[in-house]
């Protein structure tokens, strides 16, 4: 039997996320549901590796000036705003499923991250944001010698 340490903060974090995310989802749309605009929350992906964090997120049709990432007392914070590029003739679209208008996502980071070299880069409406670990907490192997 494995003991699996209990972290009631975690529970709770993630229900409020949760909340906040189903809130979101629902206000962020117009009164009959089919337009899309005002507050989204595009999906992340966090890949944990060996050496580093690597998070990604999907921002399709938006260049790197409109995305600010901003890493300010362990916490990573990405915001932004997406444009409906065409809005005087909004009235002659007949289904908007895009999402549209300003998010903002923020994410706790580990004492582990070296802020000194975290990466952010753009590349085909994916935002991907490298934060490496710090060399003193990376995991080293220590040989065992036989006398």
């Amino acid at each position: 039997m494995a003991i699996i340490r209990w972290r009631p903060y975690h529970e709770v974090g993630a229900l409020q996320h949760e909340v906040n995310r189903l809130f979101s989802d629902f206000w962020g749309r117009g009164g009959d549901g089919d337009t899309l605009a005002g507050d989204w929350t595009p999906a992340v992906d966090i890949l944990e590796g060996k050496d580093e964090y690597v998070l990604t997120m999907a921002l399709p049709g938006m260049d790197q000036q409109e995305i600010k990432v901003n890493l300010e007392n362990n916490t990573l914070t990405i915001s932004g705003e997406r444009k409906l590029e065409h809005e005087d003739k909004r009235d002659n679209y007949s289904r908007i499923e895009q999402f549209y208008g300003s998010f903002n996502r923020s994410f706790t980071l580990p004492n582990t991250i070296d802020p000194g070299k975290v990466q952010a880069r753009m590349d085909k409406g994916i935002l991907t944001v490298t934060l490496p670990r710090r060399e003193e907490t990376k995991p080293k192997a220590i040989e065992v010698k036989v006398n």
